[in-house]
């Protein structure tokens, strides 16, 4: 059997989990809309939402090269999906940043300066996701002008493999400016989750001393749902960095090989695919109302 058609069907399982999975929780957190509807919900809505592009975004270009049906897509749909694409990946960055950042503040003291800055609708936090979506859309705008259909081009004016499209040569000046947003952009989003994920831990550890002396006493204690949300948060922030990490190595390494292999790069592709795959499943896993729901359906 043809090593792409392989490829091709297992991506398009792997990616339909992950897409059942995003669906499922954008669902049940709307569901939540006209009850205990919380910040931290809508945010989740959001990821999950912008996953999907990923997911979906990736999911029609391989069908498309893995079964054979190349002249389907025109340039136009190849600068749609890889734009969209690029869009959702950095939304995924910003979107888990501002995650671990509410989390911290939700369970913040009161009296605390990150107490303070606690929204006081989930709808508050509206404006900063259409900010963030405009910060991306800005950022990716080159892959709208560069990208070509490679099938319907003399490829070796070409640099970048996309499976199905090309990324023109870029001038220096402007190959520059996005790359240099890019990693602004990833920094200045991953120190926001690297400072609040410690902040979160601090406050675990505390209250964790807190239930320590309380057992001591005998006395009876809940965990809050705020702190299980916490580590919840936390674990969904440490599968992001190891995908997102994992994904920066392989990149490097793939870049800087002369020879290429198959299975390299579709471990590249993978591996960019596994946070939108993988996060879901994390959330459901730990979030006891989506747990119950999940076995009730």
């Amino acid at each position: 059997m043809n090593l792409h058609l392989v490829k091709g069907i297992i991506f398009v399982i792997l990616i339909g989990l992950g897409v059942v999975g995003n669906i499922f929780v954008l669902v049940n957190y709307m569901g939540l809309l006209r009850s205990t509807f919380k910040s931290i919900h809508l945010i989740l809505i959001h990821l999950a939402f912008t996953n999907m592009i990923t997911l979906l975004t990736k999911l029609m270009p391989l069908i498309i090269f893995s079964f054979g049906f190349r002249d389907l897509i025109d340039d136009t749909a190849c600068k749609m999906v890889l734009y969209l694409g690029r869009v959702a990946r950095g939304l995924s960055i910003c979107t888990t940043s501002l995650l671990t950042v509410v989390q911290a503040i939700t369970i913040s003291p009161r009296v605390s300066r990150w107490g303070r800055l606690q929204p006081r609708s989930a709808w508050h936090l509206l404006p900063l996701l259409v900010f963030l979506w405009i910060l991306n859309s800005l950022i990716s705008m080159n892959l709208a002008f560069y990208s070509k259909n490679m099938y319907r081009m003399n490829t070796s004016q070409f640099i970048s493999n996309y499976n199905y499209c090309y990324l023109q040569p870029q001038t220096g000046i402007i190959r520059w400016i996005f790359i240099v947003l890019m990693v602004l952009r990833d920094a200045v989003f991953q120190g926001a989750m690297g400072g609040a994920s410690g902040y979160l831990v601090f406050l675990l550890h505390k209250h964790h001393q807190q239930v320590l002396h309380l057992q001591t006493s005998k006395l009876l204690y809940r965990t809050p749902p705020e702190m299980k949300a916490a580590k919840s948060v936390l674990l969904l922030m440490l599968c992001f960095l190891f995908f997102y990490w994992t994904d920066c190595f392989m990149t490097l390494y793939v870049t800087f090989t002369l020879e290429t292999h198959f299975l390299e790069v579709s471990a590249l592709e993978l591996v960019d695919l596994g946070y939108a795959i993988l996060s879901p499943f994390v959330l459901i896993h730990r979030d006891g109302h989506l747990g119950e729901c999940f076995r009730a359906h």
